[in-house]
């Protein structure tokens, strides 16, 4: 690999609007030399050489982990059988310190040889089924159907083939890297497993996600999309709906809620959005209902244009019970507001060390490294601490994510692991051959 003055691509990303204006920046992904030289001494290290060799030879044991994860059901909340599993197997492979966390976390980690920085490597245990969904594995035209199959049961069996590569290569890291498989990413999970580890493990310098692989395996995306959610609910007297009419109703206060927060306008850039998730109400057709509630998802991956939504959001809910109110001259309608799920988010510059690390990763395993859009991962928290971090794909390749029909097409599928491994090895350093390009930060 040649080590040019400088190594500049330019992508162009979105960046904040002013009240909803939009402009749009080319920002650069610029390489500095002596991190070029860095990862030009990896790949021409033996030992690294290896490892890549192990990565490829083992693509066919990852992918029988994948099948076995995907048939242990793991819905948030309910992940521990999964977990239990993925303890046995970090032990399994070498990992030291190999634990559960009081979340149902389980980690375990490669020490490195001195005072070098700590990264640590997630990939989520919760899927977004429930507890009786069938799991069997169907095979049509080399793509594997299933659901789960790729988010995240891929990552995790990436982080196993990581581990087993240390061992096989006999890598030395400077640096400590922790390996977590995490509970509590999807849905109402509110990142629970990800909050618990960055609570227990202490001085994390840096983060990498691995996610399921709804994109070519060359883009990293740096950028988190944070959201607030909410839980609803209007009650009222409820009635008859004939001896009683003339009371409110709650299904009516839902209503006008769901339409005013619809007729919302918000910016294209910075991307910020919402929904009304679900929503349930009244217990028959000839009920004046009592009770309605509706879940509600606001999101966008700059704070300030997040804030502003969520303002103008629940002001709309509060009118809503007030207007209903209103119609028919009374006092009972009311409205309960519940926070359910807080993420955090933000728009880091994309040179990070953490991004150049991946960077040169896909480079190093033949790709050629973009930037994506923002996504909502366990990446959100370590983003929003100011940490650098970066969500990629485990490998191979997955559409229909979240739905019964999710596949996954395991082509070249060792080139996640690939990639990711060297650039773990860059930022932590690897002993006799490279420094950290990770900084420790403050404790």
């Amino acid at each position: 690999m040649s080590t040019p003055a400088k190594s500049l691509v330019c992508i162009a990303v979105g960046i904040v609007g002013t009240l909803g204006t939009s402009l749009a920046m080319a920002q650069a992904v610029s390489i500095p030399p002596a991190v070029e030289a860095t990862f030009s001494n990896l790949s021409a290290a033996p030992a690294v050489k290896q490892a890549l060799a192990f990565l490829q030879a083992d693509d066919a044991n990852t992918l029988a982990d994948q099948k076995t994860i995907t048939g242990i059901a793991a819905p948030t909340f309910n992940e521990r059988k999964r977990a239990d599993y993925f303890l046995g197997r970090l032990k399994e492979v070498g990992l030291a310190e190999v634990h559960m966390d009081s979340a149902s976390d389980v980690c375990g980690v490669v020490r490195g040889t001195g005072k070098g920085p700590l990264l640590l490597l997630s990939a989520h245990l919760d899927t977004v089924f429930p507890q009786d969904t069938p799991l069997a594995i169907t095979e049509r035209d080399g793509k594997l159907y299933a659901p789960g199959i790729a988010d995240d049961a891929r990552g995790l069996a990436a982080i196993l083939s990581i581990a087993r590569a240390f061992k096989s290569a006999a890598l030395k890291p400077v640096g400590d890297v922790w390996f977590c498989g995490t509970v509590g990413e999807e849905g109402l999970g509110d990142l629970k497993g990800i909050k618990q580890v960055f609570k227990d493990i202490k001085n994390i310098d840096g983060y990498i996600a691995l996610e399921s692989p709804t994109t070519p395996n060359e883009e990293i995306s740096f950028q988190a999309a944070g959201s607030k959610r909410y839980r609803i609910t209007y009650k009222g007297p409820g009635g008859h709906s004939y001896q009683a009419f003339g009371l409110p109703s709650a299904n009516h206060a839902l209503g006008r809620a769901i339409a005013g927060i619809s007729d919302l306008q918000t910016p294209k850039t910075p991307k910020t959005t919402f929904t009304v998730g679900t929503m349930s109400g009244g217990n028959s057709v000839n009920s004046i209902a009592a009770e309605a509630t509706m879940d509600l998802d606001l999101r966008s991956n700059d704070n300030e244009e997040l804030t502003k939504l969520e303002t103008q959001a629940l002001d709309i809910a509060r009118a809503a019970a007030v207007t209903e109110n209103k119609r028919w001259d009374s006092d009972k309608m009311r409205v309960e507001i519940v926070p359910v799920g807080d993420r955090p988010g933000g728009s880091p510059s994309p040179n990070s060390s953490v991004v150049h690390a991946l960077w040169m990763g896909v480079k190093a395993t033949g790709g050629v490294p973009k930037l994506s859009g923002a996504r909502s991962t366990e990446a959100n928290l370590p983003i929003s601490l100011g940490i650098p971090g970066a969500v990629v794909g485990a490998g191979g390749y997955s559409q229909g994510i979240h739905s019964l029909d999710e596949w996954f097409d395991p082509k070249d599928a060792w080139l996640g692991p690939a990639k990711a491994l060297v650039a773990i090895l860059g930022l932590v350093g690897l002993e006799g051959v490279s420094a950290p390009t990770l900084q420790k930060r403050a404790p």
